[in-house]
């Protein structure tokens, strides 16, 4: 299976391909654009419904951030219930309270019904603060969750070599291995009527009064509705600025001492770490997660794995580092996810994004609330996830501070880049933005010698692109695009390449 970045993460063997050729020629009810967890999910339980579907996929199923997940399954979130209580009020974060349990049981009913072997296993989870500071949030992460009935209850012990100062164990979770899962949804899928089209990219829609018409890669598809399952939708909207790109890593570790932890972990430190165990292969590893930082904003990604493994050495018998890989997730302005309709939309196109680091389940519940609203014309989640809400209040600041730094990469890129004067300013394997004879180029050199040069202004918002040695990718500091070293698209929002250059021309 191929993802969006050169590192290897640890679910990457289970699958290759996974497509039939799907026919052009007729109308489906549900075309469903992206084929994670979100998009799969989603087409299962509307093909399941009754609705003719189909999924698009630009390369291959789990290409993005569900094959470079941890795949923790919490009913908790990184917008606690207190934040929740504050921003939206007691009532909606009662709601929000609910979310992981039923998205969880949507994956058990799921794995039961398909009897799917994805090694799903229920566990429960330690949070536990670090120092003072940290254990004040922590009280007020279990106060909160008191208020809205969810169960946090501390504990003097925690199954991981770290020194803490307060922690609560939270029962309930789960975890499972996110590529097999979503492998027999799409079999399951597929008995169904349902189709699958890799290798098909998405350029645009056009939406018209009884159905939407998408141009792709391989020709147009007409449906009565599209859903965006592509992390965030293509195009400019609402949704660019109200979400801000962010990048997390991982590494997958054996251990000496075989002291593998049981449960899952996750401490208060920001950007806090968080750990489970998989068996791969036969062999039990450690996975470790941290270092995160907005996409495009960290000048050497190869130092969060350095960082991110000396941290996990410190506490843990580490004995290898088999697997490390980076993958991508969007941060909501106020907390919430924004699943449903499009903004912009006429009410054929839905979308489904800003899931912080919770992909799973809002990936998961993202298909509930999209049936609802397909099928039934409403969802008990509608408004208080809805794409199109506006708060003035919630998250405010945030937006303000994440804007301006959109505002100013516009700027600051076209200021203040590399003084380069010619191509032999770049080292072997080194990738940067250059200017070369008055124009700007994005270029990366081999080991080997050669060049890869393409134009740096993103095509999306017109930003200039930055290089991330850790996956040998160019990525946009504003909205997340992200590209190969020849400019190829590898994570929207952008729906063109980077300008490809000829050097030798």
């Amino acid at each position: 299976m191929y993802r969006d970045g050169a590192r290897k993460s640890i679910w990457q063997e289970e699958i290759k391909k996974f497509s039939l050729q799907a026919d052009f020629s007729q109308q489906y009810d549900v075309a469903i654009v992206g084929g994670g967890i979100t998009g799969v999910s989603t087409a299962l339980k509307l093909q399941q419904s009754g609705k003719k579907c189909i999924i698009l996929e630009a390369a291959n199923i789990g290409f993005g951030t569900t094959g470079g997940t941890t795949a923790h399954l919490n009913d908790f979130f990184d917008t606690t219930f207190t934040e929740a209580i504050n921003d939206f009020g007691m009532d909606n974060a009662k709601l929000f309270a609910g979310v992981g349990r039923e998205a969880i049981s949507i994956i058990e009913n799921n794995i039961q019904q398909h009897n799917i072997d994805c090694d799903f296993e229920r566990k429960s989870a330690y949070l536990f603060s670090l120092d003072e500071k940290q254990e004040k949030q922590l009280e007020d992460i279990v106060d909160g969750a008191s208020k809205v009935g969810h169960t946090m209850t501390y504990t003097s012990q925690i199954p991981f070599p770290i020194p803490f100062n307060k922690a609560v164990i939270i029962p309930d979770q789960a975890q499972f291995h996110p590529i097999k899962y979503i492998k027999a949804l799409c079999e399951a899928f597929v008995n169904l009527g349902g189709i699958i089209q890799e290798e098909c990219f998405c350029e645009s829609h056009d939406e018209q009064e009884d159905l939407v018409i998408l141009k792709t890669s391989k020709g147009d598809i007409k449906a009565k509705n599209v859903v965006y399952a592509t992390h965030i939708p293509p195009g400019v909207s609402v949704l660019h600025f109200t979400n801000s790109p962010y990048r997390s890593y991982a590494i997958a570790f054996s251990l000496k001492d075989e002291n593998y932890p049981k449960e899952l972990g996750y401490d208060l430190m920001d950007p806090y770490h968080y750990y489970r165990t998989q068996e791969i292969n036969g062999e039990t590893l450690l996975i470790t997660g941290g270092e995160d930082h907005k996409t495009g904003h960290e000048e050497n990604t190869g130092e969060c794995f350095s960082r991110l493994e000396n941290y996990v050495r410190k506490y843990f018998n580490v004995e290898t580092a088999y697997y490390s890989w980076s993958s991508q997730y969007y941060e909501p302005v106020d907390g919430f996810p924004y699943i449903g309709k499009l903004p912009g939309s006429n009410g054929k196109i839905y979308t489904a994004t800003g899931f912080r680091g919770n992909g799973m389940i809002f990936g998961t519940i993202s298909s509930q609330i999209l049936t609802d609203l397909i099928v039934a014309g409403s969802s008990k989640y509608e408004e208080i996830f809805s794409p199109s809400r506006v708060k003035p209040m919630a998250g405010f600041t945030d937006f303000v501070k994440e804007n301006a730094v959109v505002a100013f990469d516009f700027i600051k890129d076209k200021l203040f880049k590399e003084k380069i004067t010619s191509l032999a300013d770049v080292k072997e394997g080194e990738g940067k933005v250059v200017k070369y004879e008055g124009e700007s180029f994005a270029l990366y050199k081999e080991v080997t010698g050669k060049v890869h040069l393409v134009k740096s202004t993103c095509p999306h918002a017109f930003c200039e692109v930055r290089w991330n040695n850790a996956e040998l990718s160019w990525d946009c500091p504003c909205h997340g695009s992200r590209f190969n070293v020849n400019g190829k698209v590898l994570t929207g929002p952008t729906v063109k390449d980077l300008q490809r250059i000829d050097p030798e021309s």
